[in-house]
């Protein structure tokens, strides 16, 4: 199981942010450019930086969560009807 250090800032654990990037991806329920994705991860958190919003993209990555082709990014099967690419 993964769990977070307790000393850390979970506003800023991968996990906490990697759901707020679901939740942009659901609102806009086709596909997104990277830049503009990270324009409005960014923009919920002062304290929110590029290196950890790439982190949180590799991590949802990872766990196949999104798909990504061409500068876009894309929520995979079971959050959306539609297939991934």
């Amino acid at each position: 199981m993964i769990t977070p250090q307790p000393e850390s800032d979970l506003s800023l654990n991968i996990m906490v942010v990697g759901a707020d990037v679901i939740k942009l991806l659901k609102q806009n329920k086709d596909y997104m450019i990277v830049e503009d994705l990270m324009t409005k991860f960014i923009s919920r958190d002062s304290r929110r930086t590029r290196n950890l919003f790439f982190d949180t993209l590799t991590f949802l990555y990872t766990l196949g969560l999104i798909g990504a082709d061409n500068y876009k990014v894309r929520l995979r099967y079971g959050f959306t009807q539609k297939t991934l690419f």
